[in-house]
């Protein structure tokens, strides 16, 4: 009886030790899933899945694991606090063991604690604040389940931005003859935007531009008609813009509407969506915004993706979608590390180098996604005439990419401030 007992609890020591034989590997994704950005975390992680497990699944060990998606719905666009709750039911009674998405940082923040308590690998793909990273380096043993692979960080992102600017900016001192263009600063209330905002008021005026005034409508707002009069009245020629949320819409429907004499350049989520043409009947002609993706040769990985996603969903992708690459990324470091544990994932995370969809793709030792030349820089992409076409980078610090064609000045701010 003693030798029967000593083998059963071998048995039972054998399988405690190897908890992912027999079983799948779940992967939450977690979103705001009544919205693009939601559907697009959703969307991509179908993608990564499907080649994961056309493989036969992940391999772990000697034994291939298959892919299980379990979508979250966090609501943070429209109630900041279910998306903890969300997370904490994902990990607790859905048993996920991975997590990646995110999108709202005040969200994420939350969200972020409740994965790190848990030791859950939490891939952002959403959010911008530095904060999310900047709490690695502070705190790294709580902290180090994180990754952000998209977008860049705010700070980054207004890097381009200001790149995106100027682009517009020696347009118009080329076409118009204006020396000093006058900046109007529309960004939603949200904490993404806030180093933006504040960067930018102090960095325009150095790079010759004169910054005439800032508004920040809701990210969910329906009618921006006060805003753009009012920029209107303020005399800008250019309209900078930090729009994540549903805003983009009306905002840019408006904006052509009113043939506001002022160039848009900046962010905007929703004009990165295929639908955006439609949706703003036509009126969001010449928003220019800045993007993850487009349809050039960022990597040989850009087009295949970018087809595929649109032909399957009819959307382009929007850097929601890097959930595609997050869960390659993810398969390939279970794969080195030959296990499912958390903290030896995480050291082969550390140790990513690879060409995704949308450029080279390493994490910093805050794990952040490294931003510049050579790696992951973003797009700026504008809308001509029914098709998205990527403006940015175009010959900055020797880098085109191909397909990349010349920045369009719209024809009604030409018609207004083209001096005679």
């Amino acid at each position: 009886k003693l030798g029967k007992g000593i083998f059963l609890f071998a048995i039972v020591i054998l399988f405690a030790a190897s908890p992912a034989l027999g079983k799948e590997i779940k992967i939450g994704i977690a979103g705001p899933m009544a919205f693009v950005q939601g559907q697009h975390h959703w969307y991509g992680a179908e993608f990564g899945a499907e080649e994961a497990n056309a493989k036969g699944g992940i391999l772990v060990g000697n034994k291939r694991l298959p892919v299980k998606l379990v979508k979250i719905d966090t609501n943070e666009i429209l109630n900041v606090p279910d998306a903890a709750s969300a997370i904490e039911r994902a990990i607790t009674r859905d048993k996920v063991d991975f997590l990646m998405g995110g999108f709202r940082t005040e969200a994420v923040l939350a969200m972020q604690d409740v994965a790190m308590d848990y030791k859950k690998i939490f891939i952002g793909c959403g959010a911008a604040h530095p904060e999310l990273c900047g709490r690695v380096a502070k705190d790294y043993n709580k902290y180090k389940y994180w990754f952000r692979l998209t977008p860049i960080n705010s700070l980054f992102l207004l890097k381009v931005d200001l790149l995106l600017v100027e682009t517009v900016a020696n347009a118009i001192r080329k076409e118009l003859g204006i020396a000093t263009p006058k900046v109007a600063i529309i960004a939603e209330k949200a904490v993404w935007a806030d180093p933006i905002v504040g960067l930018g008021k102090t960095n325009l005026p150095k790079m010759g531009m004169e910054v005439v005034g800032e508004w920040r409508p809701s990210a969910t707002a329906t009618d921006v008609t006060a805003e753009l009069s009012a920029i209107n009245a303020a005399g800008a020629q250019i309209i900078f813009t930090t729009i994540s949320g549903p805003v983009g819409i009306p905002y840019a429907k408006k904006w052509g509407e009113l043939k506001i004499p002022a160039a848009s350049v900046g962010i905007n989520v929703e004009a990165q969506k295929k639908g955006f043409w439609e949706a703003t009947g036509g009126m969001g002609n010449y928003d220019m915004t800045q993007n993850t993706l487009a349809r050039i040769e960022i990597t040989p990985a850009t087009i295949p993706f970018y087809d595929k996603f649109t032909a399957k969903v009819g959307e382009f992708p929007t850097y929601n979608a890097g959930t595609y690459d997050a869960i390659l990324i993810l398969a390939a470091a279970i794969e080195r590390a030959g296990t499912l544990d958390s903290d030896k994932v995480v050291a082969e995370l550390e140790k990513n180098d690879t060409l995704g969809a949308p450029g080279r793709q390493v994490f910093t030792k805050e794990h952040d996604i490294t931003w510049g030349p050579g790696y992951v820089t973003a797009t700026g992409t504008q809308w001509q005439d029914q098709k998205l076409m990527c403006v940015w980078p175009v010959d900055w610090q020797g880098l085109t990419y191909k397909g990349a064609v010349k920045y369009k000045i719209p024809p009604w701010v030409v018609e207004k401030w083209k001096k005679k």
